[in-house]
C-alpha cells in the first residue's frame, strides 16, 4: 500500500518542473496537543510524537517520507549524472593522506586512493620508505560499511589503537593492532569516541567510554569517562582515571566530556573537561601518578582564563591563544607548575587576522592565522623566542602538520577554492620548502574556467559580511543563473574557509553560481564576530545570510526564483530561520542534518553538551533566544514557502533525525506554494561519513533537488 501511495503522490506532483506546481500529497501526519509553558508563554508542539524514533509509528512515518523522496529524486536523471561525474573526477584524484604520525623510524598514515571508497591504514619505514598495508576497514565486517575513524600509535611504534565506525555512527569499536604481524588483538570495546594516547612504556592507552551502548539513549553522551587500558587485561577491568565518579573534587557535570592526552617529553598527563564552549578547562598531573591509587589533577586553566584555539606545553611552559583583551586572539604563556594566566606573558600580540590553531614540533610552535579567506603561519622558536612568518609557496588557506614531536619535521598544507590541497615538506630551521613525498599534483578538467570573488555585503545593521562567490568565467549577470548559497555561523568555526571541493566545483561548471556566506557566529573575524551570532545575538546569523542572498539577486548573479539556500548541522538554525523569515527570497532550501527545532535540541542525546552554545529553555532570556532560533516554531499556516528538502541521518549522534523531520512535517501542513517539501532519510549514514558512494549519492540528491526547483534545464524530471 505504501508503494502505491508513493507512486500516486509522485505522479500527481511531478508535472513539468517548477513552472507547473501541483499541490503535493504527503504521507499522513497526525498532530497532538503537546505544548510547553515557559516563563508565562505557551509554545505548541503538534509534531512532538515524531521525537520517539524507536516507536513503530514514527519509524513508519520516516520510511514513508523517505520512500516518497527517493521516488521523487529518482525522476531527476541528473542526480545519477552528478554521481558519475564526481566518481570520474575522484578517480583523477591522487592519493590523499591523513593522520600522519611518526613513531621511532616508522611513519603511520591513512591513505585514500583516487576512486577508492574509504581510506586504509599504511606504514612505512622512514619518510620515503616502502609502504606496507596494515589494515583495510573495508574487509573488517562483510556487509557493514566501516571506516577508520581514529588511530593512536604507541610511542615505540609496536601497537595502534583503532577506532572503527560503522554506517556513519561516529561512535567507534576500539581494537588494538599489532604492527609487526598486522593482526588485531582480542580486546574490544564499544561504543567509544576513540583512543586518546599511549603511555611512554607502550603498555597501555587512554580511551573514551560511557555507561550505555544504546546510541539513541539520552544517556549516551552523559557522564562519560576516561579509562586506562593495559594490553592483555580484560577491558571491563580498565581503570577510570577521569570522570565525575573517580574525580568528584573536579565538579565534572554530566554533560561535560573528559579527555586525557600524554605529553611524553614533559612526562605529564593533560586533562581536558569540555563542552562545545570554546574556552578551555584543563588540568595536569605527573605521568608517574598513574602508578598511584589515584591521579591528583592540578588546575591548569579555567574557562574564566579565556583560553581558546589550543594549548601546547614545552620545557615547563604552557602556551595558548586567548581573547582576553584581544578580539582576534593573542598568544600567551605561563609556567606549567604555577599557572597565572591573568599575568601571562604575551608571546605574539594580537594581529589583524585571527589565530585559528596551534601545532608544535620538537623546537618550534606554529601559529596558524586566517582572515576567513587567506591564511598565514607564524613560527616561534621555543628555544630563543624568535618568530617569523613561514614562507608559503602559494596564496590560500594554510595549515601546519607536525607528525613527529621528537623532530622538527613539518608538513604545510595549502589550498584555495580552485587549487587542490598541495603538501610541502618544510624545515623550520633553514626555511627550506619542497613538495612533500606525500603530495601528488592534479589538474581537474574545467576547474581553470572557474573564478572566485571575495566581496563584503552590508547586513541589516550595516555590518559588512564576507561573501565568497564561485562561478564560471563566462557568467552573465542577468539574473538567469541558478545559485546555491551556503552558510553556517556557529561555535566560532569557519567551515567555509576556501577549500577545493570536487563536488562543488563540478556543480559550478554546470553554470551554477555558488555562494558561501561567512556570517556572524563563525570565527572568520575573531571572538567578537563569533559572539555577535551567539545565543541572544543569534538572529544576526540568518539575517547576514539573507543579506548575502539579497546581494546576489541585486547584483544579477541570480534571482529569487533561482536562488537556493542550504545549511548543515548548526547551519540548520540559519537555513530554517532564513526561509521562515524571508520565504519570498528563496526558490528552494535544504536543511541538511540540521538543527531546526532549537527549543527541543537540549532534549536530544547531544543536546546538553550544546547548551553553552545555544542556551537552555530553563533560563528566561536564553529560552526567548532559542525560540527565535527555532525554525519549527516559526512556520505559519497559509504562507507560500519555498521547496524544502530535509535530510536526516538515521545513525546521526549529533543532530537527531526528528529535528529536520519536524520541520518538514510543519511545512507540509502549512505551505500554500504547491512546491514540494520532502524528507530524505539516510539509513546508511549518520551526521556524515567518509564512505564515498554514500556521500556522493546523498549530496547529488540535495543538489539535484535545489537545481530542479531553481529551474536548471539539466535537472528537470523525466516523464509526466
Amino acid at each position: 500500500m505504501r508503494k502505491l501511495f508513493v507512486r500516486l503522490a509522485v505522479a500527481a506532483a511531478l508535472t513539468g518542473g517548477p513552472a507547473v506546481q501541483a499541490q503535493w500529497s504527503y504521507p499522513p501526519t497526525r498532530t497532538v496537543n503537546a505544548a510547553d509553558t515557559l516563563f508565562g508563554i505557551t509554545y505548541k508542539d503538534p509534531f512532538r510524537w515524531l521525537e520517539d524514533l524507536k516507536a513503530q509509528e514514527v519509524e513508519a512515518w520516516f520510511k514513508a517520507q523517505a520512500d516518497l523522496t527517493e521516488t521523487t529524486l529518482d525522476r531527476l536523471p541528473a542526480r545519477e549524472k552528478l554521481v558519475a561525474e564526481w566518481t570520474a573526477l575522484d578517480k583523477l584524484k591522487p592519493a590523499s593522506y591523513r593522520d600522519i604520525n611518526c613513531r621511532k623510524d616508522l611513519v603511520f598514515y591513512k591513505k585514500t586512493l583516487g576512486g577508492e571508497n574509504v581510506g586504509r591504514l599504511f606504514v612505512r619505514k622512514g619518510w620515503q620508505g616502502e609502504e606496507r598495508l596494515l589494515f583495510d576497514p573495508g574487509t573488517y565486517k562483510p556487509g557493514v560499511k566501516t571506516v577508520l575513524e581514529s588511530m593512536s600509535c604507541s610511542q615505540d611504534g609496536k601497537y595502534l589503537a583503532l577506532g572503527l565506525s560503522a554506517n556513519g555512527a561516529e561512535y567507534s569499536e576500539l581494537r588494538v593492532l599489532d604492527v609487526a604481524s598486522g593482526k588485531l588483538l582480542p580486546e574490544t570495546f564499544f561504543p567509544s569516541y576513540g583512543a586518546m594516547g599511549w603511555t611512554p612504556d607502550g603498555r597501555g592507552f587512554f580511551y573514551d567510554a560511557g555507561n550505555t551502548t544504546d546510541l539513541k539513549s539520552m544517556d549516551i553522551e552523559l557522564n562519560r569517562h576516561v579509562r586506562y587500558h593495559v594490553l592483555g587485561q580484560p577491558m571491563d577491568r580498565d581503570r577510570d582515571v577521569l570522570s565525575s565518579a573517580s574525580c568528584p573534587d573536579l565538579g565534572i557535570a554530566p554533560r561535560e566530556m573528559p579527555s586525557v592526552a600524554v605529553e611524553e617529553r614533559q612526562k605529564i598527563l593533560l586533562a581536558s573537561i569540555a563542552t562545545v564552549q570554546t574556552e578551555l578547562r584543563m588540568y595536569w598531573a605527573p605521568l608517574a601518578e598513574l602508578g598511584q591509587p589515584r591521579v591528583r589533577w592540578r588546575p591548569l586553566c579555567t574557562v574564566k582564563d579565556k583560553l581558546v584555539q589550543g594549548l601546547e606545553v614545552h620545557d615547563g611552559w604552557a602556551y595558548a591563544g586567548t581573547h582576553a583583551g584581544a578580539a582576534h586572539y593573542k598568544l600567551v604563556r605561563t609556567r606549567l607548575d604555577k599557572p597565572d594566566w591573568a599575568h601571562a606573558e604575551t608571546v605574539l600580540p594580537e594581529a589583524a587576522d585571527s589565530i585559528q590553531e596551534l601545532a608544535s614540533s620538537e623546537h618550534f610552535l606554529f601559529v596558524v592565522y586566517a582572515n576567513g579567506i587567506t591564511g598565514r603561519i607564524r613560527q616561534l622558536d621555543l628555544r630563543t623566542g624568535a618568530s617569523k612568518d613561514v614562507p608559503l609557496p602559494m596564496t590560500g588557506m594554510a595549515y601546519a602538520i607536525c607528525p613527529d614531536r621528537d623532530s622538527d619535521r613539518t608538513v604545510l598544507a595549502l589550498t584555495s577554492w580552485t587549487q587542490p590541497v598541495t603538501l610541502y615538506d618544510y624545515a623550520p630551521g633553514s626555511g627550506a620548502t619542497a613538495k612533500s613525498v606525500f603530495n601528488a599534483d592534479v589538474s581537474y578538467p574545467g576547474f581553470a574556467d572557474l573564478v572566485a570573488e571575495e566581496v563584503e555585503v552590508p547586513s541589516h545593521d550595516g555590518t559588512l559580511v564576507p561573501l565568497s562567490i564561485i562561478h564560471r568565467r563566462d557568467l552573465v549577470k542577468d539574473g538567469s543563473s541558478p545559485c546555491i548559497l551556503e552558510g553556517y555561523g556557529a561555535y566560532g568555526m569557519n567551515p567555509y574557509s576556501p577549500a577545493c571541493s570536487v563536488m562543488k566545483n563540478d556543480v559550478a561548471l554546470h553554470g551554477v553560481v555558488l555562494g558561501f556566506a561567512h556570517v556572524r557566529g563563525g570565527g572568520e573575524k575573531g571572538e567578537a564576530w563569533y559572539r555577535a551570532g551567539w545565543k541572544t545575538t543569534k538572529p544576526n546569523t540568518w539575517k547576514d545570510f539573507i543579506a548575502c542572498g539579497e546581494y546576489l539577486v541585486k547584483q544579477g548573479y541570480t534571482s529569487s526564483a533561482r536562488l537556493a539556500g542550504t545549511g548543515t548541522s548548526a547551519g540548520g538554525v540559519l537555513i530554517s530561520r532564513a526561509v521562515t523569515e524571508r520565504p519570498d527570497l528563496f526558490a528552494a532550501a535544504v536543511c541538511n542534518v540540521g538543527c531546526a527545532n532549537a527549543m527541543r535540541m537540549e532534549f536530544t542525546p547531544n543536546g546538553p553538551v550544546n547548551v553553552p552554545e545555544f542556551g537552555t529553555v530553563q533560563d528566561e532570556q536564553e529560552c526567548k533566544a532559542l525560540f527565535e532560533m527555532d525554525g519549527v516554531q516559526h512556520v505559519k499556516t497559509g504562507v507560500a514557502y519555498p521547496a524544502v528538502l530535509g535530510v536526516g541521518g538515521w545513525n546521526d549522534p549529533r543532530v537527531t533525525a526528528w529535528e529536520p523531520g519536524k520541520f518538514v512535517a510543519s511545512l507540509q501542513a502549512a505551505s500554500t506554494s504547491g512546491k514540494p517539501v520532502l524528507m530524505k532519510v539516510n539509513y546508511d549514514n549518520g551526521h556524515f561519513t567518509e564512505e564515498k558512494t554514500v556521500t556522493f549519492r546523498n549530496f547529488a540528491g540535495q543538489y539535484s533537488f535545489m537545481l530542479w526547483q531553481t529551474g536548471h534545464p539539466e535537472f528537470q524530471p523525466r516523464g509526466k
